[in-house]
């Protein structure tokens, strides 16, 4: 069983920064790729970015132009936790943000952090 906290939303005004973060626990060794996604109200949960164990990137669209996507890894070399990085924010960007692994993601997802860009 893998448990995933996110936290870091709130409320932010457009070309505003967050920095999320995501606390996984369980049975996370195994895991060798993580990822942040988001849901916008009324529409389907996306994929936003992507980081292996090793360290390697991927992102949706033009997002890497402004979010970043970090991890933390534990002496057993499993990735605890993530972050993202999130500048420049725009009112498109308001979601609830939830963190699962990249590919395949467990059923059981956390509570997501909402954020909000508006003025």
């Amino acid at each position: 069983q893998v448990q995933f906290v996110e936290s870091g939303g709130g409320l932010v005004q457009p070309g505003g920064s967050l920095r999320l973060s995501c606390a996984a626990s369980g049975s996370i060794s195994g895991i060798y790729i993580m990822g942040w996604y988001r849901q916008a109200p009324g529409k389907q949960r996306v994929l936003v970015a992507t980081i292996t164990n090793g360290g390697r990137t991927n992102y949706a669209g033009s997002l890497k132009e402004r979010f970043t996507i970090s991890r933390d890894i534990s002496r057993d070399n499993a990735m605890n936790t993530i972050q993202l990085q999130m500048n420049s924010l725009k009112p498109e960007d308001t979601a609830v943000y939830y963190c699962n692994r990249g590919i395949s993601p467990y059923a059981n997802w956390g509570p997501g952090t909402q954020v909000t860009v508006s003025s």
